[in-house]
């Protein structure tokens, strides 16, 4: 079991096998539920999204659990041959880890570091049907993209509809003018996870003009470098 280091980048994914020919991704990220959900259309979406990333030769990233629907897609792309790496904070490892792990598990200290470290390992980023904590990720990594710190592929597997509403929302919330027509092109969705796949291979980003590119990594070391001047009529105080 390996720990993650500090510090936040998102570069493309390095390290581990090449792409496959015809495939840009090395790895991509699933984030889904520790439940199975009550419909078994969503469970067979997440063995079909596993096998389609073996097809494609591509490895998966995820939160680390062996239950749900991360237990099934992590086992499908496990037994397809594929590499598989779990990050998930200490705290959660009783809870989501039953029986022997699947692949490499990468213990983190936190959920915050938890998702920093998918983040830079994958190369783009699936949603599987899932609750609050599969939302938060998601929106999360729509808005690392809208701000310019990753220009990663997004997807929304819409299994049966399921995302359907959120979908709506978002639309609702570009036509009330907070969110820009370039940014609702962030998220990609299909019912599918072969169509999910093709579309994620072909997007471009098209990010917001005025938004500036932003390193994490960038940003902490000058936060930590700073010192706030002092005035002279300051410095001359006792306290």
């Amino acid at each position: 079991m390996e720990e993650a280091g500090a510090g936040v980048e998102f570069p493309a994914a390095g390290g581990g096998a090449a792409a496959a020919p015809g495939s840009r991704f090395r790895r991509i990220c699933v984030f889904c539920g520790s439940s199975s959900g009550k419909k078994a259309s969503y469970r067979e979406a997440a063995v079909e999204l596993g096998g389609e990333l073996v097809a494609r030769g591509i490895d998966l990233v995820y939160g680390g659990g062996s239950v749900g629907l991360m237990g099934l897609v992590s086992h499908a792309v496990h037994d397809g041959g594929r590499h598989v790496l779990g990050v998930i904070p200490r705290s959660l490892m009783p809870r989501e880890i039953t029986g022997e792990p699947i692949g490499e598990v990468r213990a983190v200290s936190d959920l915050h570091e938890r998702k920093a470290e998918m983040a830079r390992q994958a190369d783009a980023f699936i949603a599987l049907p899932g609750g609050y904590g599969t939302l938060e990720e998601l929106l999360e990594v729509i808005t690392w993209a809208q701000l310019g710190i990753h220009r990663k592929p997004v997807g929304l597997l819409n299994v049966e509809g399921y995302y359907n509403s959120l979908l709506s929302f978002m639309d609702m919330a570009v036509a009330e003018e907070f969110i820009s027509h370039k940014a609702r092109r962030i998220i990609v969705s299909a019912p599918t996870a072969a169509e999910l796949v093709r579309k994620l291979e072909e997007y471009v980003a098209d990010p917001d003009e005025f938004v500036s590119k932003l390193c994490w990594e960038a940003a902490e070391k000058e936060a930590a470098s700073f010192v706030p001047e002092v005035e002279p009529s300051m410095a001359s105080a006792s306290f």
